[in-house]
Formats: structure tokens, C-alpha cells, sequence
């Protein structure tokens, strides 16, 4: 099961919807490029095609999603502990340069330049996820594993 905060499950909504209501747009292109002759040739109907093609594994994939999916709770800062949603503040063991992680479902690429998005499914989500303020997190990567302070939910 997949989880999402409310924000990425709308998000996630509004871009199968844009895909379905485009439906009809995809069949009258299929349509006037069928009309152009030679489907053999066709440059044009081929290319409707497999773009219709692509567009509906999309919903069958966002649809699944959706169906398998849970929301929770943006993340509560008074509770001092990390849910998906929250943002942080963590320091690497022996560094002295914080960095500001947010934990999501599902990457978007849409926060600020200086904050890394963390999935919940990739190592350090799994480590991040239910850790409390002043706790030392364990991640384990290929290069080998790596300790977070966790400083602050902001």
C-alpha cells in the first residue's frame, strides 16, 4: 500500500483526470489522421496511436495507485515525531551543516531547491519515519550507512 498526504493524492487525482478528459481529443486525432489515407503510411495515425496507447496505460497505472492508496496526516509537529508530510531539519553524524529533508510519498520535484524530498519507501524515509526530535537515525546505503541527527520538524 501506498501512502500519500492529501496534497500529493489531489495532485495525483487532477493528472488522471487531465488524462481521461483528453480522451475524446486523442480519438478525433486518431480519427483525422485516419482520414488522411494509407494507414499503412500514415505517419500521423501511428503516432495517435501509440500516444493514446500511452496515455491510457497511465490511467490504468494512476488509477491503480489511487485504489491501493492511504492518506495520512501532513505530519504533526507538536508530536515531535516524523510522518509523511513532515519537513526536518537533520545533521549529518560529524558534519556541522543541517540540511532540510521532507518526507513524501511520492517524489514531485515541486518544493525549494535547498530541501531534499525523501520517499517514504527509499532507506532514508524508512529510517526518518516515526523518529522523534534528538534521535540518531541509522541509513544504510550501498557506499555503507550513514548517521543522521534529527535537529528540528519544522
Amino acid at each position: 500500500m501506498e501512502m500519500f498526504t492529501q496534497a500529493e493524492r489531489d495532485g495525483i487525482e487532477a493528472r488522471l483526470n487531465a488524462l481521461i478528459a483528453n480522451r475524446p481529443v486523442m480519438s478525433k486525432r486518431i480519427a483525422e489522421a485516419r482520414e488522411l489515407g494509407d494507414l499503412r503510411e500514415n505517419g500521423d495515425y501511428h503516432a495517435a496511436r501509440e500516444q493514446q496507447g500511452m496515455e491510457e496505460a497511465e490511467i490504468r497505472r494512476l488509477s491503480e495507485r489511487l485504489a491501493g492508496a492511504s492518506v495520512v496526516d501532513d505530519g504533526n509537529k507538536a508530536s515531535g515525531i516524523i510522518f509523511l508530510g513532515a519537513t526536518v531539519r537533520m545533521r549529518e553524524v560529524g558534519t556541522k551543516e543541517d540540511e532540510l529533508f521532507k518526507l513524501v510519498g511520492e517524489a514531485t520535484g515541486s518544493v525549494a531547491g535547498d530541501v531534499f524530498e525523501v520517499t517514504a519507501s527509499s532507506p532514508m524515509g524508512e529510517a526518518m519515519m516515526k523518529a522523534r526530535v534528538g534521535e540518531t537515525i541509522t541509513v544504510r546505503t550501498p557506499r555503507g550507512s550513514t548517521r543522521f541527527e534529527i535537529m528540528e520538524i519544522l
